[in-house]
């Protein structure tokens, strides 16, 4: 069987699986919200940025899907397969991979289905495999850790770094960031870097971060995690060692845990995103594009570090509750 009709018939079998048939009678446009996973706080607030985007619009359906977890790459090519299948008007995803998602981007593409990539960068070209990137400027939020990091430090000392997974654009360049500022800006600081990956879940990242601290008991003064289930994982990991508070710790991401954590000053600083911006700001990215509007081709959603002193403030709060403060969220 030739590979064209081959992938044909994968794309269709795929939605007949997935995805269930577009209701034309609705009138309105679906644009298909893709992230990494379900398991973190993080795509929580991206999911709701993305529908206040919708329920502003009037005329849009979004259908939400991801893997379970974020580490099933095939089942988010097959995600977008389907979605290309049965024709949506367009796709804002989060790539779980910077190169295994771009020959499905550029099908879509193909196909006439637009791409917004959102959180993560995909390999390839905006205004041509997508129409553009909403997201973080993930290497300086990365010089930030680092740069909170070496505060509290007095810059001096051995730092940890755990790092997410390999195929993650976006923590692959927070990494960077965070080791290009240490090494060019804090010679009194080194880098004990092996590599070691926290995985997807919090299970995995505190089974990583136990194995860093067995390794190198007494032997580090700081850490710095580049996710949300690493700061976790590894904030457990530290507790479980008794470890906090005198271990200096910078993590990444808000969930209710590492809250209480910053709370309690077993962390001293969370380099903050802004997701609910990130889903709303991509939603309105491809409804401007679909209406034949101009778009950019990036937009930065920002970043910022939340500390034990500032954490109480009214920016700062929006950034570690996005879809609520803990009483409406009943956390």
């Amino acid at each position: 069987m030739p590979s064209a009709l081959r992938l044909i018939l994968s794309v269709a079998l795929s939605a007949s699986l997935l995805v269930g048939c577009r209701d034309e009678s609705s009138g309105k446009r679906r644009i298909a919200v893709i992230p990494k996973g379900q398991t973190h706080e993080f795509w929580k607030a991206i999911e709701a940025g993305a529908r206040k985007a919708a329920a502003e619009a009037g005329d849009v359906e979004i259908d939400y899907r991801s893997p379970p977890k974020e580490d099933d790459t095939q089942l988010q090519i097959n995600l977008v397969q389907s979605f290309i299948s049965t024709r949506v008007d367009g796709i804002v995803l989060a790539p779980l991979s910077d190169q295994a998602l771009v020959a499905p981007v550029r099908l879509a593409a193909q196909a006439g289905i637009p791409v917004i990539i959102i959180d993560s960068p995909l390999s390839g070209k905006a205004g041509k495999d997508f129409v553009g990137y909403v997201g973080t400027d993930n290497y300086k939020a990365g010089t930030l850790g680092a740069r909170r990091l070496a505060e509290v430090m007095g810059g001096k000392g051995a730092v940890l770094l755990l790092r997410f997974a390999e195929s993650s654009a976006s923590t692959r360049q927070r990494e960077q960031g965070f080791i290009d500022t240490v090494k060019k800006d804090f010679p009194g600081m080194t880098l004990i870097d092996p590599p070691q990956y926290a995985g997807p879940d919090v299970t995995s990242a505190k089974r990583a971060a136990e194995n860093m601290i067995t390794a190198r008991l007494g032997k580090f003064d700081g850490v710095f995690c580049v996710n949300e289930t690493s700061t976790a994982g590894m904030l457990i990991a530290l507790e479980d060692r008794q470890l906090t508070g005198t271990v200096r710790f910078v993590g990444f991401d808000a969930q209710p845990r590492v809250i209480a954590g910053l709370k309690d000053r077993k962390l001293d600083g969370i380099v903050l995103q802004d997701p609910f911006k990130m889903g709303y700001a991509g939603v309105k990215l491809m409804l401007d594009h679909l209406r034949g509007k101009p778009v950019d081709a990036e937009i930065d959603t920002g970043t910022a570090v939340a500390t034990p002193d500032n954490m109480d403030s009214p920016e700062m709060r929006r950034l570690l509750y996005p879809v609520g403060s803990p009483s409406t969220r009943g956390s």
